[in-house]
């Protein structure tokens, strides 16, 4: 008879952990690319997401910071009972990844921006030229260039740091000749020519996509832009697949939002994401 209630009571913790919800965070507004990806590839799946306002931008904060935002967030999220973790910021993935997958042990599985894009680049950039634009921690942490050369595709990866589209983007200066002429600016530097394709290697960089596509398009050039919040999407739906995780269609859905400072345009732009009035839960990560 133990060994029934064992069973079963084994089989109820499952079930739960099906039905818990997929953690998403990011310091601001960019993180909201990847969990509308995780929404319309996942609809039936549950999301947390914490947006670390009062902190943000992480690329220009050092790793130690960064590194006790992550820690901070993650037990947020474990308090929901999130039974992924979803590291939407490129800077925290290069900063803090290692330190939160260890972490968090087997209480809840860590994915970051960075893996999907380099084995993504391993089977479809071989013997190519690749630029990447990001944060300063994110360029220059190596973590990119470390991983892609490990591959040994022979790769030509091309880096530039570029710090001050992360704050164009959560101030709304996009789509104007304020961001045409910064976009300009940074992607004629000399340091990305010649390149096949660019990593838009910030979760903020998607909302300017179509602004870097023109730049390209004017010029003639062929600079295929990677947006990372599908592949990342896709290496999630995966590991649930194969986990057994995936959240059964019979439940309804449900999307909670929290934030370490409150923001209007935040709550604006999340609304805007998801298509629905979202409520935002101020939660201060020190007190």
């Amino acid at each position: 008879m133990q060994g029934c209630k064992t069973s079963s009571s084994f089989a109820k913790t499952f079930a739960a952990l099906k039905t818990s919800p997929i953690g998403i965070f990011d310091s601001g507004i960019g993180g909201l690319t990847l969990a509308h990806a995780v929404k319309n590839l996942l609809p039936n799946e549950s999301i947390v997401y914490f947006g670390d306002t009062a902190h943000l931008p992480y690329g220009e904060k050092s790793t130690a910071a960064i590194q006790a935002y992550t820690v901070k967030i993650i037990d947020v999220l474990l308090q929901h009972q999130c039974k992924v973790i979803l590291i939407a910021c490129y800077s925290a993935s290069t900063a803090a990844y290692e330190l939160a997958a260890a972490y968090t042990a087997s209480k809840a599985k860590v994915i970051s921006m960075i893996e999907p894009v380099v084995n993504f680049l391993g089977t479809t950039y071989k013997q190519k030229s690749v630029g990447l634009i990001g944060t300063r921690q994110t360029i220059n942490s190596g973590v990119f260039d470390q991983k892609i050369k490990a591959l040994q595709q022979r790769i030509d990866m091309k880096f530039l740091a570029t710090p001050l589209l992360v704050n164009m983007i959560e101030e709304g200066f996009f789509n104007n000749n304020i961001s045409h002429s910064i976009i300009e600016q940074y992607l004629s530097n000399p340091a990305l020519q010649g390149i096949e394709a660019l990593i838009l290697g910030c979760t903020h960089f998607p909302l300017i996509r179509k602004e870097i596509d023109a730049y390209y398009q004017q010029r003639q050039l062929q600079v295929q832009t990677i947006d990372a919040s599908l592949l990342v999407a896709t290496h999630l739906q995966n590991y649930l697949q194969t986990n057994d995780l995936l959240q059964l269609p019979t439940t309804t859905p449900t999307y909670k939002f929290l934030v370490s400072d409150y923001t209007k345009s935040f709550e604006a732009s999340t609304t805007l994401f998801f298509g629905q009035q979202v409520a935002l839960e101020q939660f201060k990560l020190w007190e």
